[in-house]
């Protein structure tokens, strides 16, 4: 997987994810970041990248041109380390409140991809024509504005990362987690065995796999349906014609 991040503000990027999983799975190999300033394509001597907006309006706008000319550097630098003449395949991701919501789903429909292109843009936004002119798909991560695409990237990047094959060490250690299956994650303890009253639930300890697993299952529908119940609806109506369980004749 490599990721391509266009942005005023690369340091930012590279010193984040630099850091913690994403950092070790870059150092592994399995991931590659690269974080490019669109300022270095600035056509002018003292490297503006913004002006004012025709028509008015407060703030500046990047300027369509370094931005494009940012684009191509970045999709001929792809295509010279696949060093195919065909067409390549790369996704390109506009971070924009006015896109799609970002979601777990997305997120692993992008991690089979091979390239992927973040555009960040910042003051007031972009140029549209340049928009228009790359035709990337709009993403947000919710309807809330932030000062640049910069944390939306890093945000993404982050979350598709874990995806990846090998980079959390373990291949099932992305799966049981929140938002598998449409559900929130299930409780989860370690040592000691009680802390300040409060006990492991017994179930956990009893060393009966199935039944843990079936614990934690009905966990995950209790806290979904408690803390989301638009994810909990949305989880019973794709479930609706599953077989009914049998009642257990104890509970845990």
């Amino acid at each position: 997987m490599n990721f391509h991040v266009m942005t005023l503000f690369p340091e930012m990027v590279t010193n984040c994810l630099m850091e913690s999983i994403t950092g070790r799975a870059i150092s592994a190999g399995l991931l590659t970041l690269d974080a490019v300033n669109i300022r270095d394509y600035a056509q002018n001597r003292y490297k503006h990248v913004d002006d004012y907006i025709y028509g008015g309006g407060s703030g500046m706008l990047m300027q369509a041109e370094p931005v494009w000319l940012c684009y191509e550097a970045l999709i001929q630098k792809i295509e010279e380390r696949k060093q195919s003449e065909n067409k390549i395949k790369v996704k390109t991701l506009f971070m924009s409140p006015q896109g799609r919501t970002f979601n777990q789903k997305m997120a692993e429909e992008l991690s089979k991809e091979e390239d992927i292109i973040f555009l960040c843009g910042h003051y007031e936004g972009i140029d549209e024509r340049v928009i228009e002119m790359i035709d990337p798909i709009e993403v947000s991560l919710g309807d809330f504005v932030l000062t640049g695409g910069e944390l939306p990237a890093i945000t993404m990047i982050d979350c598709i990362s874990r995806l990846i094959p090998g980079v959390l060490g373990k291949d099932d250690s992305a799966v049981y987690e929140s938002f598998y299956d449409g559900l929130l994650e299930y409780p989860q303890y370690t040592r000691p065995e009680e802390y300040m009253g409060k006990k492991v639930p017994s179930i956990l300890l009893s060393g009966d796999h199935k039944k843990i697993e079936d614990w934690r299952k009905e966990q995950a529908i209790l806290r979904t349906k408690e803390k989301r119940p638009d994810l909990y609806q949305a989880y019973v109506e794709v479930h609706k014609d599953d077989p009914k369980p049998k009642k257990r004749k104890k509970k845990f």
